[in-house]
C-alpha cells in the first residue's frame, strides 16, 4: 500500500512512521520498499546520529538527505552527428603569432551511416577531442552539435574479420541520416545539483590546481543558492523539459534527533519540494531529547500529528522458521527439519536476530563432527554456548553485575 501511495506521487511531503520492538523488521520494511520502487526512485537511508558533526549544522545534514530524496527527470533533445569515420584531416594555417610554427585553423570529418555520407568543416577543438578519444578511420563516433562533444562508441563492424583477435568493441554502422535528433533522458537529484553548482570544477591557474589536490572540507550549501536551483527547477518543470520524481527518505532511530531537527523537520515537510518521509524507531514513551518533555516515541506531538504510524508486531514461530529457513539458504546452509524447528521456538524466546545469529556456528559445530547439515543437538550446543541478551540480563541482575 505504502509503495502504491509513492508510485501514485500524491503523498509527497508525508511522513510515516513504523514502531515497534527491535527486530520486528522495521528497516527490513524500509528496504523492501526501495526495493520494489525500483532504481528510478530515489532512496536515501540515514541513521538519527547523523546529524551530528562537528563541521556541519545538525539542520545542513537533513537538509542533504532531503535533497537526496528527491529526483530530477530531465528530457533533453540534442542535436547529433553520428556515423563511421571515413576521414579526418586537420587543415593548417601560418601560426597568427608570428614563428615558424602551424597551427590547426579547422578539421574535414567524413561520416557515413547506412543511409548516407557527409563531410563535416569543424573547429580545431574538435581535432583535440578526437586524439583524446584516440578516433581512427572506421570507429563510430557521434558529435554533440551544441557542445561539440566527442565520443567514440566503437569499432564499426565492418572490420570486425581485420583481425582474429582484438580488445575493441565491434558496434554496427548507424542507421538514418548523419545529422539527427536524440531524446537523452537523465536521471539527477537535486542534492548532485546543489554540489554541481556549489563547488564548480575547472581553472587552469595553479591556485585552482592546488585547492582540488587539497583535502576537500565539507561545505555548507547556502540557502540562497538551494532557493536559485529551486527556481530553475520549478521552470523546467513549467516547460515541460524536467519532471519531478519524489523519492523516500527513511530516517532510522528517530528517537536520536533532538527538537531542533524535529522542529526543522515541520519546516521541511510543508515545503513545495519535499519527499516522502518514512521514520523508524523502537522507543515507546520517552523524553525528546534535548528537553525534559515526555512524548511518545520520543517525538514532538506537533509532529506525530503530521504522521501516519504503522505499528510492527514480533514474528510469529511459523513466520521465525520461515525466515531462517530463507536465510540459511541464501547462506548456503544446510539444515535439518527438527533443527529449524529448535531453532525458531529459540527466536520466539528470545529474539530472531539471536536466532539468525546461530547458524554460522552452529555450521562450524557441523563441520567439525564431518557432517553438512545442522542438526538439532548443534542448535543445543550453540545455545548452551552463546548467551542471548535477556539471559545475560538475568544473569548480571542475579549476580550483582558481574557474570559468575
Amino acid at each position: 500500500m505504502v509503495v502504491e501511495l509513492i508510485k501514485s506521487k500524491k503523498m509527497a511531503g508525508r511522513a510515516l512512521l513504523m514502531a515497534g520492538a527491535p527486530g520486528t523488521g522495521k528497516t527490513a520494511l524500509a528496504l523492501g520498499i526501495a526495493q520494489e520502487l525500483g532504481p528510478k526512485v530515489p532512496f536515501c537511508p540515514m541513521v538519527g546520529s547523523e546529524v551530528y558533526s562537528s563541521e556541519v549544522k545538525k539542520t545542513e545534514i537533513l537538509m542533504e538527505n532531503f535533497r537526496r530524496a528527491i529526483g530530477l527527470r530531465i528530457k533533453e533533445s540534442k542535436e547529433v552527428y553520428e556515423g563511421e569515420v571515413t576521414e579526418v584531416t586537420p587543415e593548417e594555417t601560418e601560426n597568427p603569432l608570428g614563428g615558424y610554427g602551424r597551427t590547426i585553423s579547422h578539421v574535414v570529418i567524413g561520416l557515413k551511416t547506412t543511409k548516407g555520407s557527409k563531410q563535416l568543416r569543424l573547429d580545431p577543438s574538435i581535432y583535440e577531442a578526437l586524439q583524446k578519444e584516440n578516433v581512427n578511420l572506421g570507429d563510430v563516433i557521434y558529435i554533440e552539435a551544441s557542445s561539440g562533444a566527442v565520443k567514440r562508441v566503437g569499432r564499426s563492424d565492418a572490420f570486425a574479420s581485420e583481425f582474429d583477435l582484438e580488445a575493441d568493441e565491434y558496434v554496427p554502422v548507424p542507421k538514418g541520416d548523419v545529422h539527427k535528433k536524440k531524446e537523452i533522458v537523465q536521471d539527477v537529484t537535486l542534492h548532485d545539483l546543489d554540489m554541481s553548482n556549489a563547488k564548480p570544477q575547472g581553472g587552469q591557474d595553479l591556485i585552482s590546481m592546488v585547492g582540488q589536490l587539497a583535502k576537500p572540507k565539507k561545505t555548507e550549501v547556502t540557502e540562497k543558492l538551494r532557493t536559485e536551483i529551486n527556481r530553475v527547477v520549478n521552470k523546467y518543470i513549467d516547460q515541460g523539459i524536467a519532471e519531478l520524481v519524489p523519492g523516500v527518505l527513511f530516517i532510522d532511530e528517530v528517537h536520536m534527533l533532538d527538537i531542533e531537527c524535529f522542529t526543522y523537520l515541520n519546516r521541511a515537510l510543508e515545503s513545495s519540494l519535499s519527499p516522502i518521509v518514512v521514520f523508524a524507531t523502537n522507543r515507546g514513551l520517552c523524553t525528546i531529547r534535548g528537553t525534559d518533555v515526555l512524548a511518545p516515541h520520543g517525538i514532538p506531538v506537533d509532529l506525530l500529528d503530521r504522521i501516519l504510524i504503522i505499528r510492527t508486531m514480533p514474528y510469529s514461530l511459523e513466520e521465525i522458521v520461515q525466515i531462517i529457513s530463507i536465510r540459511s539458504e541464501t547462506e548456503s546452509i544446510e539444515v535439518d527439519e527438527d533443527a529449524l524447528v529448535a531453532m525458531g521456538e529459540i527466536g520466539a524466546r528470545t529474539s530472531l536476530r539471536y536466532a539468525v545469529q546461530m547458524l554460522t556456528p552452529a555450521r562450524i559445530i557441523a563441520n567439525t563432527s564431518g557432517r553438512d547439515a545442522i542438526s538439532n543437538g548443534d542448535v543445543e550446543e550453540v545455545d548452551e554456548l552463546f548467551y542471548d541478551a535477556k539471559s545475560s540480563a538475568k544473569v548480571l541482575a542475579a549476580s550483582e553485575g558481574y557474570l559468575t
